[in-house]
């Protein structure tokens, strides 16, 4: 089975983005396609390459890059959450005239229209919020 991950939730504010990241191993290891995490409202700051937390905790944001290099999962971040939330890759950052950008490859701004698409395209879209 195809699925994507719709994700909402701030990474260490609550579950939502550990329980997505399990749940996505979980999901490549049984066999299954998983086409991309879409990473919405506080879900963005899983995206946030500045991320250091404490050596004791699992470094999330790592994680996500991790499960992209070993399976090429897309890692669509809604740009509109993100800016908002001073989240932002070099090409926005250039554009709003910000020194620098807090969103790295393989991490892409994209626009909502994206995850209708992988709501037609696959055949599970599982939702992960706080």
């Amino acid at each position: 089975m195809r699925y994507a991950i719709l994700l909402m939730g701030a990474p260490y504010s609550d579950q939502a983005s550990h329980s997505a990241l399990r749940f996505a191993r979980a999901l490549v290891a049984r066999g299954h396609r998983l086409e991309a995490v879409f990473f919405y409202h506080d879900g963005v700051y899983n995206a946030a390459r500045l991320a250091a937390p404490p050596q004791d905790e699992p470094h999330l944001v790592d994680g996500w890059v991790a499960l992209h290099d070993e399976h090429d999962v897309a890692l669509q971040v809604c740009i509109a959450a993100a800016l908002r939330r001073g989240l932002m890759d070099a090409r926005e950052a250039t554009r709003h005239g910000k020194e620098g950008h807090s969103v790295a490859a393989p991490f892409e701004l994209t626009g909502v229209g994206q995850l209708v698409d992988l709501g037609q395209r696959c055949d599970r879209l599982v939702t992960f919020g706080p």
